[in-house]
């Protein structure tokens, strides 16, 4: 039997993305409460997503909005990690406020914050150990945010994922709007 990467590259980076995301799972939480919600999308709804980045830039200008729009369609796919807004009950002030009851409405809880970046992290290491390429994309995770893919998710990243011979997710030039 012979097996070329390139024809079994799209199963097995949808295997990688399932690793990535039980390390996200499995990482160290507050308190040890788990309030994260994390997923993975491949194709159409990696266009809803590129497409979505686009509408936002012609809302907010943030021209790497476009960037980022048509680098994550070099994606074979892309996890998804949000958390939930749960306040800890640690009245810690990391905040900004001195108690939880005192937090204004949507104010993040910083623990909740601290663990999805954990997560985060935790997804971007295994990645790295199993070579493949990736990047934490803010924009992205907003982008699905507004999609409500993570049901009740407050924060959400986006860590598209990909094998080839360079990575598409770094030394990336800006995008210009076409005129």
């Amino acid at each position: 039997m012979l097996i070329n990467e390139r024809n079994s590259r799209h199963q097995h980076l949808l295997d990688v993305a399932r690793q990535l995301m039980t390390a996200a799972r499995t990482a160290p939480k507050g308190r040890g409460v788990d309030i994260l919600e994390i997923a993975v999308i491949t194709e159409e709804e990696i266009q809803k997503l590129s497409d979505t980045l686009i509408e936002m830039e012609k809302e907010n200008g943030m021209k790497f909005f476009l960037r980022d729009a048509d680098n994550i369609l070099n994606a074979e796919c892309i996890i998804l990690i949000g958390t939930r807004d749960e306040a800890q009950g640690l009245n810690c002030g990391h905040c900004g406020f001195a108690t939880c009851a005192a937090r204004s409405e949507g104010v993040p809880c910083a623990i909740n914050s601290v663990d999805v970046g954990i997560a985060l992290g935790s997804a971007c290491a295994m990645a790295a150990d199993l070579r493949v390429d990736t990047r934490v994309m803010f924009s992205a995770g907003l982008a699905a945010q507004r999609l409500n893919w993570l049901k009740g998710c407050k924060q959400v990243y986006a860590i598209p994922v990909s094998a080839s011979s360079k990575n598409p997710f770094f030394d990336r030039k800006p995008k210009e709007e076409n005129k």
